[in-house]
């Protein structure tokens, strides 16, 4: 496994439960966004790096909220690794495996999340030295019980998973309840519509609802 890294991020996500996932389109909405989410509850997000001024985007961001923990997502290369830990980046996550990635993150320290969809590919990014993976697209995989079932000879070993990928609302809350599961990624909290139209006030009330329901796992425990 990987060395614990000095104010893992991944401990963080595991603590928030909930993770805002989103993708910036104009740089003007990167500040709005980022306060809305904060002002929300929200400690924890994922920026997907599928638009032009993603790392922009992610640098504004930063900017405008500092104590926002905010990842890369879509990260495919080992490039796209160290552009985004430039911008600001204090981890990244990545839709599939890919072993360079995983390799060249690891030696330059920045924590990195591979998706895994198999158990092969559970079993390749452990042996790699994985401790955290991304559980994508969790809901066209079978949702929990498909979760479960991909995972359950590997559950010894300790892997956490942030799960990802149609999920929505309602469905959130049964993988907060799994153990396994370090956090689910809401991309209805801030969905590109919503962005679009530049609706802060709902995305803020969105992110609240989610820290509300993560909140109750909390409470659970």
């Amino acid at each position: 496994m990987i060395d614990p890294i000095e104010n893992d991020p991944w401990a963080v996500c595991a603590e928030a439960g909930m993770l805002a996932v989103a993708q910036v389109e104009n740089l003007e909405d990167a500040a709005p966004l980022a306060n809305a989410l904060v002002e929300g509850g929200i400690r924890a997000m994922e920026l997907a790096l599928r638009t032009p001024v993603s790392l922009e985007a992610l640098a504004a961001m930063r900017e405008a909220q500092p104590g926002l923990l905010i990842g890369a997502g879509t990260v495919l290369n080992p490039a796209q690794a160290d552009a985004a830990r430039e911008a600001g980046a204090s981890f990244a996550v990545a839709p599939g495996l890919d072993g360079a990635t995983v390799r060249h993150c690891r030696e330059t320290r920045f924590p990195f999340a591979p998706g895994v969809a198999t158990p092969s590919e559970i079993q390749s990014a452990l042996a790699l030295g994985c401790r955290v993976l991304k559980f994508f697209p969790a809901e066209f995989l079978g949702g929990v019980h498909g979760f479960r079932a991909i995972n359950a000879p590997f559950a010894h070993l300790g892997a956490r998973y942030i799960a990802l990928g149609g999920i929505d609302e309602a469905r959130a809350v049964a993988y907060l309840a799994e153990p396994a599961v370090a956090a689910v990624g809401g991309s209805w909290i801030a969905p590109a519509a919503l962005i679009r139209q530049k609706a802060w006030s709902q995305i803020r009330e969105n992110a609240a609802a989610a820290v509300r329901l993560a909140a109750q796992r909390s409470a659970a425990k």
